[in-house]
């Protein structure tokens, strides 16, 4: 029989990659954003991007702003965990980000699509756990791109025809998927994810958590709602 594991039983809690992904506008970054100012031991994992920054975004607070130059330079060194090209832009997460965080037994947080989280759990498997975060609905995730009024209808098309994508994957191959349609309750939801995957971790088990995650695995979901 497994260990229920506490608090007091635990010295230095095991460190965790957790990986978020979404559909753009489904409100991951929100979400990641909360859980980290409500956890002591939970840091963003800030990529690298050659994409110019947008409003108050801060080069090594929101992301490393990087020319295409030096991206490639980065590649070239393997400097990166995972890369990939989205939207016209790459994004990156570095090695040694990964790393400093498994040592210090802290929560890395990744804020990044489908093709990124997979090659993070594949160089970090036993570590990783990943969480998809839906949108309440397709309805509703064309309703939010409007409204940021940044962007043509040609361009929101193309981002709803790759939310189908990243849904269809996402959906499949995360461990979690967590709907986003009360914040809180998201937030909670999260919460429970890794406090039962930090204690898996650990050899234990984390029961109250265990019994809010469970639900969320991906196999008790039905995708069909998101890609109709």
């Amino acid at each position: 029989m497994r260990a229920v594991v506490t608090a007091m039983d635990i010295g230095r809690p095991a460190g965790l990659l957790l990986v978020l992904s979404a559909p753009s506008g489904a409100g991951k970054t929100t979400l990641a954003r909360r859980f980290i100012g409500a956890s002591e031991d939970a840091r963003f994992s800030i990529s690298a991007t050659t994409r110019a920054p947008r409003g108050a975004e801060r080069d090594g607070v929101d992301y490393h702003f990087v020319s295409p130059e030096r991206f490639a330079a980065l590649v070239a060194e393997g400097a990166f965990a995972e890369w990939a090209e989205v939207h016209g832009q790459r994004y990156g997460t570095l090695r040694s980000t990964v790393e400093e965080a498994l040592a210090a037994g802290r929560v890395a947080v990744f804020d990044i699509d489908v093709q990124g989280g997979a090659q993070v759990r594949a160089l970090w498997p036993a570590s990783t756990v990943a969480v998809f975060v839906l949108p309440p609905s397709m309805q509703e995730l064309e309703r939010r791109l409007r409204a940021r009024s940044t962007e043509p209808d040609s361009a929101i098309a193309r981002r709803l025809a790759v939310a189908r994508s990243e849904v269809e994957r996402g959906c499949s191959q995360y461990d979690y998927c967590i709907v986003n349609d009360q914040l809180e309750r998201a937030l909670t939801e999260l919460k429970a994810v890794v406090a039962c995957e930090r204690a898996r971790l650990g050899g234990g088990e984390d029961r109250a958590a265990a019994a809010i995650a469970a639900p969320l695995r991906r196999e008790e979901l039905d995708p069909r709602p998101w890609l109709a």
